[in-house]
């Protein structure tokens, strides 16, 4: 890993101590229950609603909820309501199968609706776009599963949110004070994700924009506090590069493109937006090629050994190994792959009637899908799922697309512009879904590594809760496109008659965006250069040893994302540094003594369980919103509902910071004073700074 390890050397410790990775919840020597009729009934259940209601919300806001903390929660309720003798393995099993139908449904609503932008179809197309999420799905999941043990084991990345599922599920299992948290967290959660998205009582996000000597000047922060639980269980260490990326892309380059090619007219705020959106981004989609790159090159000799050690054990050496360590037999999963990749040519075939580019699309499929598969478990392992840029890589992906189409299509076999938008569309689409999926099922592998699930029965649950999202959501799509039309270009084209004026098109950023990649590749201009200054970008970044995916994800998201995830980055590091303080009378010590460490790692588990319950609760009632917005009932109309302004809104974010605050300070030790505090404050913020100085500039580098 070289430079990359280095982010998370200092949070293995803690991690290790709160999330169990060592010794799993149900030891390996110990069978219980775990994929079981009642599972596959419920899982089937909640991955349906999970995917119907993500879907929708996907396509109405542009983003998507993790669901794999909400339908633990959910699967931990419904079983024990139902059942005495539930086991946490089986609860972890129902989240899996629930959770891969809502990251199958973040590859598809990128992608599938792009063929209605571009007019290839008037209307959702149920069978090609079943191929597309199975083939995606189950090649997304196949790939993860080789690359199991050395993402999770070895690597051992933080996966924060497959950390905060672990708690939900073991607080469950042991109840009493762990329970009452989780259950307590979840409803402060589940209180402000129902004033803040429900009845959009206050603002969501707080940003703003400012003339300043001939450029613009942005300030934003999206008030989510599960972003902010995020950060806190990540650490301060990756959330500040996340940080300093978001700095880079609207604190310097936005405003610096803005100053040479001039300012759209209009609201300054929505200007800078729209800069970013359309230039600046695509910095950031090049740097996170070249980061992808460089870390499975990094990670070459790891990956080697890795697949060709489990390509060798026979049957007998299976039988052998720990009960958590079998995974599906790796010869049986390049099997599954091999014939996956021979049904894509197929289907390639059958779609675009060309047997020389079905070849090439097939061949590169099995390639490129390997490759964000790897990168979308790996960045899922820093920041989260819910905050993996699967847009970014489907952009990516898109651009390599459009390279082979062009010299396979276009130059060799001379192929019509449609016929060429068309392939580029369909290869896309199958590796978009692959990299969301990958992502998910890392995270709940993970889970699974640290509550003692056998990693086979898990990937089963995976490969069942990917086929019923498959089977969803075209239906889904078909429904929603036919009830308000899916983007407002394919609603122009052809509006509904009880709206002409296209007023309630969902609004699918990233389908439009997508569809007119691949238009202006083939009809109009692509916007090479800033992808190619992203290339430059991450080079510059690997050559300063500093760590570029995480750079570069904060580069691709918009800044308001990364400061939740500081803020909550440097609490967790300020938290830590009272502890030591207060108890070794020294927070800058090298080694903290063993009390000091213990209260730190009891202070992270608390914090993790109140975060997971942040997570879950704002996550579940974003699921609700999507219910209630198919549904047509808008409580905030019904209520009469005013906003509050960006002031009281930030205001109200920040109380329920100050309560997780409290709820974890309850670990703190006694005689913690206000000065104590700000001390330690002055002095986070200086590390803070300090670490985002590349490493070969810093005093203490050799």
């Amino acid at each position: 890993m070289a430079d990359y390890g280095r982010c998370f050397d200092d949070e293995r410790t803690i991690r290790r101590g709160v999330s169990g990775t060592e010794d799993p919840f149900i030891p390996a020597d110990v069978t219980v229950p775990e994929l079981t009729v009642r599972v596959l009934i419920v899982g089937i259940v909640l991955g349906v609603l999970m995917t119907a209601a993500n879907a929708y919300l996907g396509l109405y806001a542009g983003m998507t909820v993790s669901a794999s903390i909400p339908a633990a929660v959910m699967s931990m309720i419904i079983l024990r309501l139902m059942f005495n003798d539930v086991t946490i393995l089986e609860n972890n099993s129902v989240q899996t199968m629930a959770s891969a139908g809502e990251s199958l449904a973040a590859g598809i609503i990128f992608t599938v609706p792009a063929f209605l932008v571009v007019g290839l179809w008037t209307d959702i197309n149920w069978g090609i776009t079943l191929a597309i999420a199975l083939l995606g799905g189950w090649l997304g999941t196949m790939f993860t599963i080789a690359l199991r043990r050395l993402f999770i084991v070895e690597e051992a990345l933080p996966y924060p949110e497959g950390v905060a599922c672990r708690e939900v599920l073991v607080a469950g299992e042991e109840g009493g004070d762990g329970m009452v948290a989780i259950l307590y967290a979840l409803g402060i959660g589940a209180l402000y994700g129902f004033v803040v998205k429900v009845t959009a009582s206050v603002h969501h996000a707080v940003e703003g924009a400012i003339s300043f000597l001939g450029t613009r000047l942005y300030a934003g922060a999206d008030l989510s506090v599960a972003l902010f639980s995020v950060g806190f269980i990540v650490g301060l260490r990756i959330a500040s590069f996340i940080f300093l990326g978001g700095v880079i892309g609207f604190g310097i380059l936005t405003p610096v493109y803005g100053l040479v090619h001039g300012w759209p007219e209009g609201d300054l705020t929505a200007g800078f937006t729209s800069i970013f959106l359309s230039q600046i981004r695509y910095i950031g989609v090049g740097a996170m090629v070249v980061g992808g790159v460089h870390t499975l090159w990094m990670m070459r000799k790891t990956i080697v050994e890795g697949l060709s050690g489990a390509f060798k054990a026979t049957d007998g050496e299976a039988e052998l190994l720990l009960r958590t360590e079998q995974d599906i037999p790796l010869r049986y999963v390049a099997m599954v792959v091999a014939g996956l990749v021979v049904l894509t040519f197929l289907f390639y075939w059958g779609t675009t009637g060309s047997l020389v580019l079905a070849l090439a699309g097939a061949l590169f499929l099995a390639v490129v899908a390997f490759f964000f598969s790897a990168v979308a478990g790996y960045i899922a392992g820093v920041v989260g799922s819910s905050n993996s840029p699967v847009s970014g890589m489907t952009i990516a992906t898109l651009l390599f697309t459009v390279l082979l189409v062009w010299i396979i299509g276009d130059l060799v076999l001379n192929l019509a512009t449609e016929e060429l938008i068309l392939a580029t569309l369909l290869i896309a689409a199958v590796v978009a879904s692959s990299s969301a999926i990958a992502g998910d099922v890392m995270q709940d592998l993970k889970t699974g590594n640290m509550v003692g699930a056998t990693p086979w029965r898990q990937q089963t649950a995976e490969v069942v809760g990917v086929t019923v999202g498959a089977l969803v959501i075209g239906p889904v799509l078909s429904l929603l496109h036919n009830a308000f039309r899916i983007s407002a270009t394919a609603c122009l084209a052809d509006p509904l008659p009880s709206d002409p004026t296209c007023s309630k098109a969902l609004f699918a950023p990233q389908a439009e965006l997508i569809g007119a990649i691949a238009q202006g590749a083939f009809g109009g201009s692509i916007n090479i250069q800033m992808v190619l200054l992203g290339v430059l970008f991450a080079v510059a970044l690997i050559r300063l040893k500093m760590p570029v995916m995480s750079v570069a994800i904060g580069l691709y998201l918009p800044l308001k994302l990364s400061v939740p995830i500081m803020l909550g980055g440097l609490i967790a590091a300020t938290m830590g540094a009272v502890i030591v303080r207060r108890i070794d009378g020294d927070a800058d010590a090298e080694q903290p003594s063993e009390e000091a460490q213990k209260t730190v790692e009891k202070m992270q588990a608390r914090g993790v369980l109140i975060g997971a319950g942040y997570i879950a609760g704002e996550s579940l009632l974003g699921v609700f919103l999507a219910v209630l917005i198919v549904l047509d009932v808008d409580l905030s109309a019904m209520l009469g509902i005013t906003a509050l302004g960006d002031l009281a809104s930030l205001l109200f974010f920040l109380w329920f910071v100050g309560v997780f605050i409290a709820l974890v300070a309850q670990t703190m030790p006694r005689g913690v004073t206000p000065v104590m505090v700000l001390a330690v404050i002055t002095t986070s913020v200086r590390r803070t700074f300090t670490k985002m100085i590349p490493s070969m500039f810093r005093p203490d580098e050799s």
